[in-house]
C-alpha cells in the first residue's frame, strides 16, 4: 500500500506554528479530525500522550513522530507539519513533524506504509527536500518519487561485502509503528557505509518482519538489540550482544555497528536480562529508572490480587462487620467464605506475586521462583509489602550473580542451571537474607507505623491525609504517584484502611475539579478544554487521575499546585473523619461497599473538588481579559471546533 493512501494534501501544514509539543500534537490532531480520520480528538490525543510519556518521539535530525494506536481512529492516517523556524519538542528543536494515527485493528498493509515512511526519513536528501518544498502537492510528489526509487532499490540485488563480518539484530519500540523501522533502516544503512552486511528483524505492530534465520544468527559476528521493550534474546546465546534504545539506534547507528564486536558475550542459557545488565549498556536509562521499572513490573502483576481481595472482603462486610467470625452473632458461612478468599488467598498471594515479578524483571524467568518464595517468607515473617520489595530485588540480583558464577560450568551441566542451581541456591540465599536480616527490623517498623496510624486523630491525621492526597496527584501517574499508592497497599495488608481512603479521595478530586471549573467558569477555558472537562468528570469518578493531564500540560504552573491543594484538602478531611477503604481502586463503584462512611466520603471529594475549582478560577484569568496571545489561541480553537 502506498503512503498516499494514508496522507493527502489536506493533512499537510507547511507553516506549522506553536511553542511546544502540546501545540504540535493538538494542531496536527485537528488536521486528522477534520479529515475524518479520528472520531474523538481528545481521546486520541490522550492516547498519543500515553505513548509520549513512555519515551519521547523526537528521533533526532530535526524530526518528531508522535503516534498512537487508538480506538478513536476511524482509519489509519498521517498528518505532516513543517516549521522552518523550528518548534521546541521536549528537549529538541524540530522542523518536521509526522503525527501517525493507527486504528486498533489497522491492516498490515497500512502499518507497512507507515514503516516505509519512517525509513524514508532516514535519507538526508529526502529530509532536505521536505524542508524546501513549496506546496502540499510538492510534498506528495516527493513521497511518490521516493516510493518509486525504493521499489527499484528493493528489486536490485543487495551488495555483499567481503569484510568477513556480518551483524544481525532486532528493533522494537513500544508502539511498533515508527521508531522500530527507523532504527532498522539506520542500522542497515550504517552497515552499507561500513561495508558490513546488517540484517535487522523488526518486531512492530504488524508482527515480526524480516525474521532472522538460525543460519544468519550462526554466521553473525555480533548482535545489535535496539529496543524500548523486552524481547527474547535466547536465540543469541554465545554471541556478542549490544543492547540499546531505538532512539540510539536511529541517531548513533554507525558507532553501534562498530562497537558490537566488543560487546559482552551472552551466556548460552540467558535471555533478555543478561543483555540489559551488560557493562556496555547504551540505553541511557538511569539506575533510578531501572529500579522504578522493576517496581512497576511487580505492581502491575500484583494489582489484580489486591483489587480482587479488597473488593471480596468489602462484599463480605455487607453481611455484617462480624459476618466472617464464627463467634459473632452476624456470622454467615457464605460471607466467611468470601472473606477467606479475599483476606487469605488473594492477599496471601499479593506479596509473593509482587516480589516474584520484581525479580523476574531483573533476572528473567530464573528469578521468579526465588523472588516469589522470598516474598512469601517476608509475608509470613511480618515484614509484609516492604519485605517483599527487598525480596524481589535481592532475588533478582542474586540470580544474576548465579548466572555469572555458573555460566562457566561444562556445557554438559548447563541444563541444570534453570531447574536446579538457580531456583535452589537462589531461593535459599534470598530466604536467608529476608528471614535473618529483614523480617525482624521491618516487622517492628511495620508494627510501630501501624499502631501510630491507628492512633492518629486531629492534627496528625489531617497532616498525613494532606500529604498522601497531595503526593498522589503531584506527578499524575509518575514515580511519586506510584510510591504513594504502594504505601496505601502496604497499609491495607497491615489492616490499616484510612490511608487508602485518603489516597483514592485525593486521586478522584483533580479531574472532577477541572470538570466543575470548565462548567462554572467557562470563560477561563477554550472550547476544546470545555469539551475535555466533560470527560474529566467521568475519569475522576473512576479514580483515573490522568484525566487532568490535558489541563496540566496546557497550564502547569496554575493547575499542578491547585491539584495538590485540592487533593490534599480531600485527603486531610478523609483521614480526620476516620474514613476507611478496603479496596485499593474502583472510584464510585466501590464507595457503597468498601467505604465505611460513604456519604461523608462523597462530601470529602466534593469539598476538595470545590476548593480546587475555586483556586483554579482565581489563578486563571478570563481569556477575554487575558493577553492577546491567549485570545488568539482561543479563537483558533473555536474555529477548529467548527470542523
Amino acid at each position: 500500500m502506498r503512503i498516499s493512501s494514508v496522507l493527502n494534501p489536506e493533512q499537510i501544514d507547511l507553516h506549522l506554528t506553536g511553542s511546544n509539543k502540546e501545540d504540535v500534537i493538538h494542531k496536527l490532531g485537528e488536521l486528522l479530525y477534520k479529515a475524518g480520520a479520528i472520531n474523538d480528538l481528545d481521546g486520541y490525543i490522550k492516547d498519543v500522550w500515553i505513548r509520549e510519556n513512555e519515551l519521547s518521539t523526537s528521533v533526532g535530525n530535526g524530526i518528531a513522530i508522535p503516534h498512537a494506536k487508538s480506538k478513536y481512529v476511524k482509519k489509519t492516517a498521517i498528518a505532516f507539519g513543517r516549521s522552518l523556524d523550528g518548534i521546541q519538542y521536549g528537549e529538541d528543536n524540530c522542523q518536521l513533524f509526522f503525527l501517525i494515527a493507527a486504528s486498533d485493528d489497522a491492516a498490515d498493509e497500512h502499518l507497512k506504509a507507515l514503516s516505509k515512511l519512517s525509513g524514508f526519513l532516514m535519507d538526508p536528501e529526502f529530509r532536505a527536500n521536505l524542508i524546501l518544498a513549496r506546496s502540499n502537492d510538492e510534498v506528495m510528489a516527493l513521497i511518490a518519487d521516493k516510493e518509486k526509487q525504493d521499489a527499484v532499490d528493493s528489486a536490485s540485488p543487495s551488495a555483499v561485502a567481503s569484510s568477513g563480518q556480518s551483524i544481525v539484530g532486532i528493533t522494537a519500540c513500544t508502539a511498533g509503528i515508527a521508531h522500530t523501522y527507523m532504527a532498522a533502516k539506520a542500522l542497515e544503512d550504517a552497515g552499507k557505509k561500513l561495508g558490513i552486511p546488517v540484517h535487522i528483524e523488526t518486531q512492530g505492530s504488524s508482527g515480526t518482519e524480516n525474521a532472522l534465520t538460525s543460519e544468519e544468527i550462526e554466521r553473525a559476528s555480533g548482535v545489535v538489540i535496539a529496543v524500548d521493550r523486552n524481547v527474547d534474546l535466547s536465540r543469541f546465546g554465545g554471541k556478542h550482544v549490544l543492547q540499546t534504545s531505538t532512539k540510539e539506534g536511529i541517531n548513533n547507528a554507525e558507532n553501534l555497528v562498530k562497537e558490537v564486536k566488543t560487546a559482552p558475550i551472552l551466556l548460552s542459557d540467558s535471555s533478555s536480562s543478561d543483555a540489559k545488565n551488560s557493562l556496555n549498556d547504551h540505553s541511557a536509562k538511569s539506575i533510578g529508572f531501572g529500579i522504578y521499572k522493576h517496581l512497576m513490573n511487580g505492581v502491575s502483576f500484583m494489582l489484580p490480587f489486591v483489587v480482587a481481595g479488597g473488593i471480596l472482603i468489602a462484599i463480605s462486610f455487607m453481611f455484617g462487620t462480624g459476618s466472617a467470625d464464627p463467634k459473632n452473632a452476624d456470622y454467615n458461612a457464605f460471607a466467611a467464605f468470601i472473606n477467606m478468599v479475599g483476606s487469605k488467598a488473594a492477599f496471601g498471594l499479593m506479596v509473593p506475586i509482587f516480589a516474584g515479578y520484581v525479580a523476574y524483571s531483573i533476572a528473567d524467568r530464573p528469578g521468579l521462583a526465588p523472588g516469589a518464595i522470598g516474598g512469601m517468607v517476608a509475608y509470613i515473617g511480618g515484614s509484609s509489602f516492604l519485605g517483599g520489595v527487598v525480596a524481589g530485588f535481592v532475588a533478582g540480583y542474586i540470580v544474576l550473580g548465579l548466572k555469572k558464577v555458573f555460566g562457566h560450568i561444562p556445557n554438559s551441566l548447563q541444563g541444570l542451571n534453570p531447574v536446579l542451581f538457580y531456583p535452589v541456591i537462589g531461593t535459599f540465599l534470598t530466604a536467608s537474607v529476608i528471614h535473618y536480616g529483614i523480617n525482624g527490623p521491618v516487622s517492628s517498623f511495620n508494627t510501630v507505623l501501624t499502631d501510630w496510624l491507628r492512633s492518629m486523630t486531629g492534627t496528625n491525621a489531617i497532616i498525613v491525609g494532606f500529604i498522601l492526597g497531595g503526593l498522589l496527584v503531584s506527578d499524575m501517574g509518575g514515580p511519586l504517584n506510584k510510591i504513594t499508592y504502594a504505601f496505601g497497599i502496604q497499609m491495607i495488608t497491615a489492616g490499616v484502611f484510612e490511608p487508602m481512603a485518603a489516597i483514592m479521595c485525593g486521586g478522584m478530586i483533580p479531574p472532577i475539579a477541572l470538570g466543575l471549573c470548565t462548567t462554572f467558569f467557562r470563560n477561563r477555558f477554550t472550547e476544546q478544554e470545555r469539551s475535555t472537562g466533560k470527560v474529566a468528570y467521568v475519569l475522576g469518578a473512576c479514580f483515573i487521575t490522568e484525566g487532568v493531564i490535558p489541563f496540566a500540560g496546557a497550564d502547569p504552573l496554575r493547575i499542578i499546585p491547585s491539584n495538590i491543594i485540592g487533593a490534599g484538602v480531600g485527603g486531610a478531611l478523609s483521614m480526620a473523619l476516620g474514613i476507611t477503604l478496603r479496596a485499593p481502586h474502583g472510584g464510585i463503584f466501590v464507595i457503597p461497599i468498601a467505604i465505611n462512611k460513604p456519604i461523608l466520603y462523597i462530601g470529602c471529594i466534593l469539598v476538595g473538588a470545590v476548593v480546587e475549582c475555586l483556586l483554579v478560577a482565581f489563578l486563571k484569568k478570563p481569556i477575554e481579559e487575558g493577553s492577546k496571545a491567549a485570545e488568539a489561541k482561543n479563537k483558533a480553537a473555536n474555529a477548529a471546533s467548527i470542523f
